[in-house]
């Protein structure tokens, strides 16, 4: 019987785009660049995403966590936040937090705050992420409840007590 090491948790392309979509949502929620890297399982058998908005020049987090994000071989997530990222620039960015893949029976996702604490876990990628990225289904054009809407708010110009 032979032993291999199992299997390196890795995001479906999928769960990436979701990821990528949130950072570029963030990026219009609050009018700063928000970054997401994709950090590699190789070293820890599980692949992650950290979140972070990049400081300006000689500007720092005192009252945060500051991380590096980007350098070479770097995967960077979604559109990038406007910043034109060069494939050996690094930045020095605010922490926002980090989702990692779990082994965990019945968690996939695991949300780490920057103090390093999980703070959300769940089995689908919805269950970590700041907001709902999918589009709803459009409601079914129904002529009837239109109709109906129309009634409610149509005010007959014979009828003076409709009008005061």
């Amino acid at each position: 019987m032979t032993s291999s090491a199992p299997a390196p948790l890795v995001f479906t392309q999928e769960e990436l785009d979701k990821l990528g979509r949130t950072a570029d949502a963030l990026s219009a929620y609050i009018g700063k660049p928000v970054l997401a890297e994709l950090i590699d399982a190789q070293e820890t058998g599980f692949e992650w995403v950290i979140f972070g908005i990049p400081l300006g020049k000689d500007e720092t987090d005192k009252d945060g966590v500051n991380v590096a994000i980007g350098g070479k071989k770097t995967r960077i997530l979604g559109n990038k936040g406007g910043l034109t990222v060069g494939k050996n620039d690094i930045y020095e960015c605010e922490f926002l937090w980090a989702i990692q893949l779990s082994d965990l029976e019945g968690i996939r996702f695991i949300k780490v705050d920057h103090e390093g604490e999980e703070i959300a876990w769940s089995l689908e990628i919805e269950g970590v992420l700041p907001f709902q990225l999918d589009e709803p289904e459009p409601a079914p054009d129904d002529d009837e409840d239109d109709d109906a809407q129309d009634d409610a708010f149509h005010v007959q110009p014979d009828d003076p007590k409709k009008l005061h």
